[in-house]
C-alpha cells in the first residue's frame, strides 16, 4: 500500500496562509483536534508549501504572533512512497503529519491515516500490542492543577498523562488535545519603566523603544488552574497484551483516541500509542 492510497487529498486539507497570525492556527487546531496545520503561501507561481504549525509551538512560544515565525520545516513524502516507509519516518522523526509534496502540496498523510489502514486490514495488523507498547508511562496526580499537567506532558515529550488517584491507581487520561481545548490566548500589559511619552499620545508605545516607563502588549496562553480531574477523560479504554494491533487500531479509530493504557488484570503495565502500532509495519 502506498501513501496515495491512505493520504488525505489537498482538496480536503485545511491550511493556514502566511502572512497570518497564531489565532488562525489555534482556532483550527482547537476545532479539529489535530496536532499541526500546514502553512502555505500564495505566489505568482501558485501555492507553495512552507511548513507546519504545531499545537506545541503555539503553547511553547506564546509571545510570538506571526505564523512565519511559529512554523517548522518538516520532512515531506510523495504519493508513491510505501506506507511502511513513511511509517518508519513518522516514528524515527517524531512527526504525526507528513505533507505529500511534489512541487505543490498534494495532500497529507497522518498517523491516523496509517492507523485507519491497520484497522481496515489494508496493511498488516497481526502483531500483539504487548510487543509494541511502551512500558514507560507518563503519569500525573489527578488533583494536580492543569498547568502542572501541561508541564509534565511537555517535559515527558509525550502527548498524554495517565491521571492517578491518591492510591496510585489509574483514574483517567489527560491529553494535549484536552489542554488545547480549554486554553486561550489572552492579551496583557507588561510595565517596563518611565515613559517619555504622555499616556494619551498615539505613539506612546508604537515604534518607541526608550528609557522609561512603557507598557507593551503581551500575549500569553492561559490554561485553567482547576485540577486535572475536571478536564481528563475518566472513562478510560484499556487493552491487554494479547490484543492485536488491528483490534487496538479499531478501538482508536472508533473512539477517536491516540493512546490506550495497557493493563494486566487491574494493574497498569504500559501504554499503547497510535505511533506504536506503526512499528508493527516495519520492525
Amino acid at each position: 500500500m502506498n501513501v496515495a492510497d491512505a493520504m488525505t487529498l489537498r482538496s480536503e486539507v485545511v491550511t493556514v496562509e502566511v502572512p497570518g497570525n497564531r489565532d488562525d492556527a489555534l482556532e483550527y487546531l482547537q476545532e479539529r483536534s489535530f496536532s499541526s496545520v500546514p502553512v502555505i503561501k500564495e505566489t505568482d507561481e501558485g501555492e507553495q508549501f512552507r511548513g507546519l504549525v504545531s499545537r506545541e509551538s503555539l503553547i511553547e512560544d506564546p509571545d510570538e504572533d506571526q505564523l512565519a515565525l511559529l512554523m517548522n520545516e518538516v520532512p515531506t513524502t510523495t504519493q508513491d512512497t510505501a506506507l511502511e516507509e513513511v511509517s518508519r519516518r513518522m516514528v524515527s522523526e517524531r512527526e504525526r503529519r507528513v505533507p505529500v509534496v511534489d512541487g505543490t502540496l498534494e495532500g497529507i498523510v497522518t498517523v491516523t491515516d496509517v492507523v485507519r489502514a491497520i484497522a481496515e486490514e489494508d496493511v498488516d495488523g497481526d502483531r500483539e500490542v504487548g510487543s509494541l507498547a511502551s512500558r514507560d508511562v507518563n503519569t500525573v496526580w489527578a488533583d494536580a492543577p492543569l498547568p502542572v499537567a501541561e508541564r509534565e506532558i511537555f517535559y515527558a515529550n509525550v502527548p498524554y498523562a495517565v491521571a492517578l488517584d491518591d492510591d496510585g491507581s489509574m483514574t483517567g487520561v489527560i491529553t494535549e488535545v484536552d489542554i488545547l481545548d480549554v486554553a486561550r490566548v489572552v492579551e496583557g500589559e507588561a510595565g517596563t519603566g518611565d515613559s517619555i511619552a504622555d499616556q494619551d499620545d498615539d505613539w506612546a508605545w508604537e515604534g518607541i523603544k526608550a528609557v522609561g516607563n512603557r507598557y507593551l502588549p503581551t500575549r500569553n496562553v492561559e490554561i485553567p488552574t482547576g485540577p486535572v480531574s475536571e478536564f481528563m477523560t475518566a472513562d478510560v479504554l484499556t487493552v491487554t497484551e494479547h490484543k492485536s494491533a488491528r483490534e487496538a487500531a479499531q478501538l482508536m479509530i472508533t473512539n477517536d483516541v491516540e493512546q490506550i493504557p495497557l493493563v494486566s488484570g487491574d494493574e497498569l503495565v504500559g501504554v499503547v500509542r497510535d505511533v506504536d502500532l506503526l512499528k508493527g509495519l516495519y520492525d
